[in-house]
């Protein structure tokens, strides 16, 4: 094998590269011929949004994720050895482990691929050594789960290059274990879904409670969605993370004593939290009432989808904004000045805070023919503001993990 540093190309000249997956491929394909002097097949897995049902997946309720058009490109072949060689364009580096010691001085970025090779093999199958080159455009630290698509989509290309027949709900968990056993990072089964199920110009509602899902239509013919990136992560993320569960566990323990087949939040009703104002406490019943009111308003979102009702949708998720804001407070300045913003633009239809919160994203629902506009002004007073260059993402619903 070639030496490394005689083939790595610099990340700046990478980053103008890869701005369109046409020459994303090609470079794929190039740099694992120049590393492992053979050929690969291509596979793509997706990023993520979520344009409503923000924290009700561990209370067992419903969200609305979909794929979206940034993704990471993978390079994949069988080595026939015991090892397994990985690079990442984006982090420029390489990395090689032998298939007895796969943590043995790993970098977080392999720990995801190596974790869901340590899913396989729970399963009593013996891998042979596989090689692996991956870029994206997924924008790193956004909350558009750009881990998620990593594990999905080596799971997805190890389970196709072998011949396995796992089913894809089966690589959705074994994505999910990865990151949960090999990251640390105890998430939800939402961004793994997403990445795996998801469908061009289709939306997934999916139960949380039964892991069962229905598509409903986003038809983006006079919209678009746009991400704006604050550039901020403030510290209370995931400590806040914790105490909101525990809060929401809290309230359930109390509506048991009700009702004893309650087991979530997802069996509350809004009348039930309306008949017990403050109850256990006022802090656990405001957890508790934007929750159950998140479930409501993501089914009254997939009716208006069904009736082309983008009016409504927008105004759902300025709902769903306020309540994550007053009641679960989990927003933070930046993303709440950014939701305010948008108030005061007509071509605006809805906007709101997505992800765990204390900074990411704001998702926004927007009309076609306003995206220049929209970039700059955003830009523009958010820097005035905050001092800080905020980053704008206009992304289509896509296909989910695949072959390509």
């Amino acid at each position: 094998m070639q030496s490394t540093s005689s083939i790595v190309l610099s990340i700046k000249t990478i980053k103008k590269q890869i701005m369109m997956t046409t020459e994303l491929k090609q470079i794929i394909q190039s740099k694992f011929t120049e590393l492992f002097n053979t050929s690969c097949q291509l596979f793509e897995a997706p990023g993520r949004i979520n344009l409503i049902g923000e924290h009700t997946d561990y209370n067992e309720g419903f969200v609305l994720p979909a794929a979206i058009d940034k993704s990471i490109i993978f390079g994949v072949q069988k080595n026939h050895l015991n090892s397994f060689r990985f690079y990442s364009i984006d982090y420029d580096e390489y990395q090689e482990f032998n298939s007895t010691e796969l943590l043995k001085d790993a970098k977080l970025w392999s720990k995801y691929l190596l974790g869901v090779l340590a899913q396989f093999q729970k399963e009593d199958i013996t891998l042979q050594g596989f090689d692996c080159v991956f870029g994206g455009n997924i924008p790193l630290g956004a909350g558009l789960s750009s881990s998620a698509a990593l594990e999905c989509g080596f799971a997805f290309a190890i389970n196709k290059l072998s011949g396995f027949h796992f089913s894809s709900f089966d690589l959705v968990k074994m994505a999910q274990k990865a990151e949960h056993e090999y990251a640390g990072v105890m998430c939800g089964i939402m961004d793994q879904y997403a990445s795996i199920f998801g469908k061009k110009e289709q939306l997934i509602q999916l139960d949380c409670q039964t892991n069962t899902h229905e598509y409903f239509p986003l038809k983006m013919d006079h919209h678009i969605l746009a991400l704006v990136d604050t550039k901020v992560k403030h510290s209370l993320a995931s400590s806040e993370y914790n105490n909101r569960k525990n809060e929401c566990t809290e309230g359930v323990t109390y509506f048991q004593q009700f009702d004893k087949s309650i087991h979530s939040l997802r069996a509350v009703s809004i009348d039930m939290i309306e008949n017990h104002i403050n109850q256990p406490n006022a802090t656990s019943y405001k957890r508790c009432k934007y929750v159950v009111e998140e479930n409501d308003r993501v089914n009254k979102t997939t009716q208006a989808l069904l009736q082309e009702n983008y009016d409504e949708v927008g105004a759902l998720m300025y709902q769903s904004h306020e309540g994550l804001q007053k009641l679960y407070e989990v927003s933070c300045p930046e993303l709440d000045y950014l939701v305010e913003l948008t108030r005061e633009m007509p071509k605006v239809l809805g906007a709101r805070m997505m992800g765990g919160g204390f900074g990411g994203c704001t998702l926004n629902l927007i009309e076609k023919g306003f995206s220049q506009d929209f970039e700059k002004d955003i830009k523009e007073k958010y820097k005035a503001q905050f001092q800080i260059d905020a980053d704008v993402y206009f992304v289509k619903i896509s296909e989910g993990t695949r072959d390509i």
